[in-house]
C-alpha cells in the first residue's frame, strides 16, 4: 500500500476541519443541495463522457493509487544481470528454470526461451508496452475530467445560488447566509478537484512513468541476453534508467 496518497489525503481532510472547527461552527459549511450539485454534476459529466464500463472502472482506477505493487528498476535490473550470467554460462534454454513474480519479465523470458527472433521479440514487447501506456494514459485522463468537472459544477452551483438570493433581494436578512450557500459550491469542487482528483492523477501518472520504464529496461535486457551481451556491460546499460545515486550502488 502506498502511505504516502493515505497520509496526504488524511492530512488534507485534517487542516480542513480543523481550519473550519477554528473559524466557527461546521455546520454551517455542510449544504446538500450544493453537494449535490458538485458531486452529482462531476458524476454525470463522467458517465457522458466516457462509455458504462469505462465509468464504473473509475473507482478501481483511483484505488491504484493506494497500491504500489510495482519492482523498483534496481531490482528488475538485478534479475536481469542474473539471467544473463546463466545464460552466458549454460545457454538460453537454461532461462527456462526462471520463475518471475514480474508478469512482464516472466513473458519475456518464455518468449526468449521459445527461441523468438530478437527482432520480433523486441517489437511484440514494445507494443504490449505501448498498449499500456494507452491504458494508463485513459485513467489519468479521467481523473484530469473530474478534476476539470468539479470546480466547473462547483461554479455552477454558485450562480444557481446568486440566482435564487437576487430573486429574494425584498428580504435583506437573508442575502447573508444566501450568498455564503452559493459559495459553498465553489468550495466543493475546489477541494474535490485539488485535494483528490489532481493529486490522484498525478500520482497514478507517476506510477505509470515508473512502470514505463521498468518495461523498457526489461525489453533492453532480454534483448541483450539474445544477442549475447557481456552481463557486465549489459548492467551498465541498463543502469541509464536508474538516478546516479543508485547507479553508483
Amino acid at each position: 500500500m502506498d502511505i504516502a496518497t493515505l497520509i496526504g489525503l488524511v492530512l488534507g481532510c485534517v487542516l480542513l476541519v480543523g481550519a473550519i472547527l477554528l473559524g466557527g461552527d461546521f455546520g454551517m459549511f455542510v449544504n446538500i443541495p450544493s453537494i449535490l450539485v458538485v458531486v452529482g454534476g462531476t458524476i454525470a459529466s463522467l458517465f457522458i463522457r466516457y462509455q458504462m464500463a469505462e465509468a464504473f472502472s473509475i473507482t478501481g482506477i483511483m484505488g491504484n493509487a493506494f497500491s504500489n505493487k510495482q519492482e523498483p528498476p534496481e531490482d528488475v535490473i538485478n534479475q536481469i544481470i542474473d539471467m544473463a550470467s546463466i545464460a552466458r554460462k549454460d545457454g538460453i534454454l537454461a532461462l527456462e528454470k526462471v520463475k518471475s513474480e514480474n508478469v512482464f519479465l516472466q513473458s519475456a523470458i518464455n518468449h526468449c526461451v521459445d527461441g523468438a527472433d530478437p527482432e520480433f521479440l523486441e517489437a511484440v514487447l514494445e507494443k504490449d508496452m505501448a498498449y499500456l501506456g494507452d491504458r494508463h494514459a485513459k485513467g489519468i485522463d479521467m481523473m484530469a475530467g473530474l478534476a476539470e468537472a468539479a470546480p466547473a459544477f462547483g461554479m455552477i452551483g454558485t450562480l444557481i445560488g446568486l440566482v435564487q438570493m437576487l430573486a429574494n433581494m425584498s428580504d435583506p436578512s437573508a442575502i447573508g447566509p444566501a450568498m455564503a450557500v452559493a459559495l459553498l459550491t465553489t468550495l466543493y469542487g475546489a477541494v474535490i478537484a485539488n485535494l483528490f482528483f489532481l493529486p490522484i492523477g498525478k500520482k497514478l501518472d507517476n506510477y505509470s512513468k515508473s512502470e514505463l520504464i521498468s518495461r523498457q529496461v526489461i525489453i533492453d535486457g532480454i534483448i541483450g541476453i539474445q544477442k549475447g551481451v557481456n552481463p557486465r556491460m549489459l548492467q551498465e546499460a541498463l543502469k541509464a534508467a536508474l538516478p546516479p545515486k543508485l547507479r553508483v550502488e
